[in-house]
């Protein structure tokens, strides 16, 4: 029987610049035990125009799609360590909510983009924003240290331009995903974007990726294009 995928949320440093990946990983949260529930909406805006002596109404204008959002509770519990792992965990979900440090000292103020993983369930895997986190304690040790705690989370897609083409080369001049399949290694990847399979590094990088060994199938790859990754 296969092992069960664990869920996760992961926090990167938010792109140096609009149109750029996120930055390297800077933490994880795992769920102790899986959702039993999520909720995932998007939206689309449309405008309706009134038609002054009409029967009917206007035709509908779209005006553009609105972001996913990912609303999923998190349970963290520390019945069995007595130890600070519930504060500690929802400190970092709070944190997450509040510029990094690096962004701050670049002048750039801006919170981590945050990642939902869990699995194949590629549909809820997409770089957001923390829009909102409120955390209910239900227990506590005997010294006022929680115990166990549900965090509600809600979690807003950050949009990224389309990789616009270069008018002289045709190459991507921004980025674009990947979704990784069965047999995919990283250097593969770079191999087929940059024809230098040394080069996986540079996906690494820009997706968080400690261990290159351990890839899931369905998750998103961003992709650098080879002018921003610096390879020729």
């Amino acid at each position: 029987m296969p092992t069960p995928a664990r869920a996760t949320l992961t926090a990167y440093e938010p792109p140096k610049r609009p149109g750029q990946p996120p930055g390297g990983a800077l933490g994880s949260v795992a769920f102790q035990f899986n959702p039993n529930t999520l909720a995932l909406s998007k939206g689309a805006r449309w405008v309706t125009h009134q038609a002054r002596s009409a029967e009917q109404v206007g035709l509908p204008e779209f005006t553009g799609s609105l972001p996913r959002r990912l609303v999923v509770e998190l349970f963290l519990d520390a019945t069995a360590t007595h130890d600070t792992a519930v504060q500690k965990g929802v400190e970092t979900l709070l944190s997450w909510c509040a510029p990094t440090a690096r962004s701050i000292a670049a002048k750039a103020p801006s919170a981590p983009r945050v990642k939902f993983g869990w699995g194949s369930f590629s549909s809820v895997s997409f770089f957001g924003y923390l829009e909102d986190v409120s955390a209910t304690y239900s227990l506590f040790d005997a010294n006022g240290t929680p115990l166990r705690a549900t965090c509600s989370v809600r979690l807003t897609e950050a949009g990224d331009p389309v990789p616009r083409q270069n008018p002289t080369s045709g190459a991507l001049s921004a980025r674009r995903v990947h979704r990784l399949v069965a047999g995919d290694s990283l250097e593969q990847l770079a191999y087929r974007e940059y024809g230098d399979p040394t080069a996986w590094r540079v996906i690494a990088e820009a997706n968080g990726i400690d261990d290159p060994l351990r890839l899931r199938p369905g998750t998103e790859v961003l992709v650098p294009a080879a002018d921003q990754a610096g390879v020729r």
